[in-house]
């Protein structure tokens, strides 16, 4: 919008500059031409006056005033008969026919010529003036004037230098002031646009609208607003209903769990418990779900990232799931570099992320695999992956993993909700998640994370005890 009115300004001010300034430029080539025309045309007029009477009389022709003016002003004067025979020339021999042209043709008729021609042998534009030379009403001959009119083409040439600067000045002093007036007009649509990107970031906080701001905008600033308000109102009110709710629901859950445990281990003694069995599994995956949905929940509204060991928190997550991998006949390997590996995490979400990860990981492990865990230090951000040895997904099945309560086919344990929290918090993080092959066949998971750089850190921390 900045750009398209800039351009306005300036597409306006070009177009009143070409309406004033050419008009201006022909008039002044036409003025200047037309004043050096009738200054060589009175010139011609004295000289023709001085041999008015020579040629009617008869007499020799003294050219020495032709020849001062000649050496004057470096112009060529010709003077004929009534025959057009030259009787003097100042830049040639006399008695030259010159009648053949039109200008001394036209003076010998007894009318005046004049104008400018370009001379192909001089490479220069030539002012010529030819006037008759006459008395008593008789033609006695013609006297014709030849200038150099590059004086005048300079002149010219350098007043449409000047316009052309005048332009200039004008185009870049509009530029700026446009620039400066787009700008201004603009600013409310910025401010509109940056709160627009807020509200796609999940900041519905609405700001207030400048008081200076054009009535539309104002009114269309307004109506974003109440549509953010509402939104965070609605989501509010869906993130506390879904939090509450798993969280109420977890209470009855687990009493009918005990109970069906303890119904199980009545009937167990008669061998009728099998019914109660299932039930009791299906009791134990809908905790699990419930306890998925509120750790969605939880996802959806972080809190503020803080600065987070992800090395250790690594090794401690192995260490806890060790148990479970050898149970499953599977390998755990964790690959990390020496000492600390910072990163910018919600606090809890990297356990969470490697908690979902490696329970998928170990689910789909067959045994005698491996599933190795590998932390790496990349350019700006910590690069963290999972690889198990699985049967793997498909591209189509990629994407669709990363959707809540997608969970593979019916007889895939678990709630589909592991890889969605997962991505939701390494995202409430600043970084991301993305599956890909594992070279050799199975699934890689890589999270990536917002790295912070270890000694700027520590050496503000060392400033922060000597204070």
């Amino acid at each position: 919008m900045t750009r398209r009115l800039l351009l306005g300004y300036l597409a306006v001010t070009v177009v009143v500059l070409l309406a004033l300034e050419l008009p201006l430029a022909f008039f002044y080539s036409q003025r200047e031409e037309d004043r050096f025309t009738a200054a060589a045309e009175g010139d011609a007029v004295v000289l023709a006056s001085y041999y008015e009477d020579v040629l009617d009389g008869g007499a020799p022709i003294d050219p020495s005033q032709a020849e001062r003016f000649a050496e004057r002003t470096g112009a060529r004067v010709v003077v004929t008969d009534s025959n057009g025979i030259s009787v003097l020339d100042t830049a040639a021999a006399v008695d030259r026919d010159f009648s053949t042209r039109p200008e001394v043709a036209q003076a010998l008729r007894g009318e005046r010529a004049s104008g400018i021609r370009h001379s192909t042998t001089l490479n220069t534009d030539l002012l010529y003036v030819a006037v008759p030379i006459a008395s008593g009403g008789s033609v006695h001959g013609m006297l014709r004037l030849t200038l150099d009119a590059h004086e005048v083409a300079e002149r010219v040439h350098r007043f449409w230098l000047s316009l052309a600067a005048v332009a200039a000045v004008v185009l870049g002093a509009v530029g700026v002031i446009g620039w400066a007036v787009a700008r201004s007009v603009t600013r409310p649509l910025r401010e509109l646009q940056a709160s627009a990107r807020r509200f796609a970031d999940g900041d519905l906080s609405v700001e207030p609208i400048p008081a200076d701001s054009p009535e539309e905008i104002v009114a269309l600033a307004d109506a974003m607003g109440v549509m953010a308000t509402r939104l965070d109102e609605l989501l509010s009110a869906q993130r506390a209903f879904v939090g509450d709710a798993s969280h109420q629901l977890r209470s009855p859950l687990t009493a009918l769990r005990l109970r069906l445990e303890n119904l199980a281990a009545e009937l167990g003694e008669s061998g009728q418990g099998a019914e109660v069995e299932a039930a009791i599994d299906e009791t134990r995956r809908l905790s699990d779900l419930v306890s998925d949905l509120l750790k969605l929940a939880r996802a959806d509204q972080p809190p503020p990232a803080e600065r987070t060991d992800v090395g250790v928190i690594a090794t401690d997550r192995i260490d806890t799931w060790s148990a479970m991998a050898d149970g499953a006949d599977v390998a755990l390997r964790l690959d990390r570099p020496d000492g600390a590996v910072w990163a910018s995490a919600v606090p809890g979400s990297v356990e969470q992320i490697l908690d979902n990860l490696l329970d998928n990981a170990l689910a789909v492990s067959p045994a005698g695999g491996e599933v190795t865990v590998t932390l790496e230090r990349a350019e700006g951000r910590v690069r963290l992956t999972v690889a198990d040895r699985g049967p793997g997904l498909d591209d189509e099945h990629k994407v669709r993993a990363l959707e809540r309560f997608w969970r593979g086919g019916q007889a895939t344990p678990g709630t589909g909700l592991g890889l969605p929290i997962a991505l939701g918090l390494a995202e409430a993080s600043g970084g991301g998640l993305s599956l890909a092959d594992r070279p050799g066949g199975g699934l890689l998971v890589e999270v990536y994370l917002p790295r912070i750089n270890q000694s700027v850190t520590l050496t503000g921390q060392a400033a922060s005890r000597t204070k």
